[in-house]
C-alpha cells in the first residue's frame, strides 16, 4: 500500500516538505504558526505503532520542528500534541503559542479553523518555516499535495 494523507489533513493545510520519516504541513489558521508533522507510514495511528528506530526517528522531527518555530518566530512556549481524534492517521501538533494569542492561556486544539484571508499571508509564515530548512540534505520542499485523489478533494 502507499502512504495517502488522510483527506481532513489534505484539505485542513498547506503541504511544506518531507523530512526522512514525516510530511511536514502548515495548519491554514491565520492566528497560530501551527505544523502538523505526519509520518508516511500507511495504517499508523498511535505513536506506539512505529518501531522504535522510527519512534525515535519522529522524537528528532518533533524537535526539528520546535527548533524552526523558534527560529522563525520566537514564540513564548510551543505546545505538542498528538491528537487524531478526527483524522485518524497519526500527526503531531506543534504550536507556536504568544501570550497575545486568541487562545491564551487556553489550548487550541477545539477552536475550529481560521484560515489565511489571504494567500500573501499563508505564503509569508511558509516562507518563515521554510527558511530555517533550507540547504538541509535531509528535506525536501513540496509546493503542493501530491496525495493520489487529493484533486477530487
Amino acid at each position: 500500500m502507499t502512504f495517502v494523507l488522510h483527506p481532513r489533513l489534505v484539505t485542513a493545510t498547506v503541504p511544506i516538505g518531507d523530512l526522512p520519516l514525516s510530511r511536514v504541513l502548515l495548519l491554514d489558521d491565520h492566528r497560530y504558526p501551527w505544523l502538523l508533522l505526519v509520518p508516511r507510514r500507511v495504517g499508523v495511528e498511535e505513536i506506539v505503532d512505529l518501531p522504535p528506530v522510527e519512534r525515535a526517528q519522529l522524537i528528532e522531527e518533533m524537535a526539528l520542528l520546535s527548533a524552526v518555530l523558534r527560529e522563525a518566530f520566537s514564540p513564548f512556549r510551543l505546545n505538542i500534541a498528538d491528537i487524531g481524534n478526527k483524522a485518524e492517521q497519526l500527526h503531531i501538533h506543534i504550536v507556536a503559542r504568544d501570550p497575545g494569542d486568541e487562545a491564551w492561556p487556553a489550548v487550541v486544539w477545539s477552536r475550529g479553523l481560521a484560515p489565511y484571508d489571504d494567500a500573501k499571508a499563508r505564503l509569508a509564515v511558509r516562507r518563515r518555516v521554510l527558511a530555517p530548512l533550507a540547504g538541509r540534505g535531509d528535506f525536501i520542499e513540496l509546493a503542493h499535495h501530491t496525495d493520489p485523489g487529493v484533486d477530487r478533494l
